[in-house]
């Protein structure tokens, strides 16, 4: 068996011989297919959005089928907040406390075009909305949409897991 060191850490190459399906991964890489494929989002909804939200972890849209289907009560249990519908400045502290209490590592999907943008509810003089949640903290995933259908969710979740992976586990589906 070849053996590298790199640094302090040994990594040893598997044997010419050695079966196709036995694989040595780095732990990184095992940490974040185990972080993609199991993400627990927070119940957390603020205006229309938090429907098709619903909707997605509902039975006709599954999205147990992707590791995300714990919607968890508690920020401290949650690893990932979707922000979905329009934020207002009154309400600005609380999501940001919540951002807050979760634990580290954290990831933010603004789901439609309110927590994207401020949506239809931005114009001159206003004074109640905020123009996008990620002038509160960084946003990973964008979702648009006024509402966006469960499916963009998804694809949100797939596009998370992606970017914590480094590759796609599911094909995207190419329009005809």
């Amino acid at each position: 068996m070849a053996q590298e060191k790199r640094g302090t850490i040994t990594i040893a190459e598997p044997p010419p011989d050695c079966s196709p399906l036995v694989r040595f991964a780095r732990l990184e890489q095992l940490l974040a297919l185990g972080r993609a494929n199991s993400l627990w989002p927070l119940t957390f909804g603020l205006a229309c959005c938090a429907i098709e939200m619903m909707a997605a972890g509902a039975s006709r849209f599954d999205l147990a089928r992707f590791g995300a289907e714990v919607f968890r009560p508690s920020p401290r249990q949650a690893d990932v907040m979707i922000v979905a519908g329009t934020v207002n400045k009154k309400m600005a502290q609380a999501v940001k406390t919540l951002y807050d209490q979760m634990p580290e590592p954290k990831w933010v999907i603004a789901l439609g075009n309110c927590a994207i943008s401020g949506g239809p509810f931005v114009y001159p003089g206003q004074y109640a909305v905020v123009e996008g949640v990620d002038q509160l903290f960084p946003v990973d995933v964008y979702v648009p949409g006024c509402p966006p259908r469960p499916e963009a969710l998804i694809e949100g979740i797939l596009t998370l897991e992606e970017k914590l992976t480094g590759k796609r586990r599911w094909p995207r589906v190419k329009p005809e």
